[in-house]
């Protein structure tokens, strides 16, 4: 997705809401929808598996136990996902947003591999292009060595599973973490890397925490202004907004010709690309 096309949406961790987001049914629902790609988030096991993942542990405000049980609260972080096997945090259980299962029943937490093959299938079963991956890796240094690997194995796992998947030339990989990013630039430079900001810094400040370009800048949609979006217009530097779901900050990132809209709303979104009202 090269800086200055059209708008693309991006389903913020899938189609969800009666389906737990970050699992399969809610990457399948935006397979179907035709959103051209799919947000996720992925954390790594204790056997260096690339799950999908919002948190490096399983929180007991989206997850039951594996018979369905209600997790404690005072679990908390104990349930570290960089300590367990694949099979062990696969027997815990996905809660949608309104803390319920999916009607259909039990889903778990799925490997990016597991994600992939399944939208592949599903866009060949519709006779459609499939969707390409914003694959968010969940690194924070706080947790290195404790809730993930180092900077480098992280992204060296990661750009194998993309490797692997045939992904290259439909994902992008997105982080906050500055040394994450560093690493697969230097591992994987032509994979478009995209740096994401929450601070209210600026972009001069943003950009030099990395020691190279990155294709694009993704901020929080409140940080967004025109003279954020000529800034980097200027620089060549692509533009994907985080987490847009009211229908007026849509109109207003469509109207500044964003590269890319990461959004819970993803059919609405299409629908305002598109020029329907």
């Amino acid at each position: 997705m090269p800086a200055g096309e059209h708008t693309q949406v991006h389903a913020h961790r899938g189609l969800h809401g009666a389906t737990p987001g970050n699992t399969v049914p809610a990457f399948l629902a935006a397979t179907s929808a035709g959103c051209p790609w799919i947000e996720l988030d992925v954390v790594i096991t204790g056997d260096a598996q690339v799950l999908v993942s919002h948190e490096p542990w399983i929180d007991h405000r989206s997850c039951l136990d594996y018979d369905g049980r209600a997790l404690d609260p005072a679990t908390g972080r104990t349930l570290n996902i960089f300590a367990m096997t694949l099979q062990e945090v696969q027997r815990y259980r996905c809660l949608a947003v309104n803390g319920k299962e999916p009607a259909d029943g039990p889903v778990c937490k799925p490997l990016l591999a597991e994600a992939v093959h399944a939208v592949d299938a599903e866009a060949r079963r519709l006779g459609m292009a499939a969707p390409s991956f914003n694959i968010e890796v969940k690194s924070d240094p706080a947790h290195y060595g404790s809730f993930q690997p180092r900077s480098v194995r992280f992204a060296e796992l990661v750009l194998q599973q993309v490797k692997e998947l045939g992904l290259e030339d439909r994902c992008l990989i997105q982080s906050f973490d500055p040394a994450v990013l560093e690493a697969a630039d230097r591992m994987k430079p032509h994979v478009p890397l995209a740096l994401l900001v929450e601070n209210a810094d600026g972009l001069e400040q943003n950009l030099a925490r990395l020691d190279f370009t990155p294709r694009f800048y993704s901020p929080d949609v409140e940080l967004v202004t025109e003279g954020l979006v000529l800034a980097l217009r200027r620089k060549g530097i692509g533009l994907l907004v985080w987490t847009v779901n009211e229908e007026a900050a849509m109109r207003r990132m469509i109207a500044f010709g964003v590269d890319g809209l990461i959004t819970d709303d993803p059919v609405k979104a299409m629908r305002l690309v598109a020029g329907d009202h």
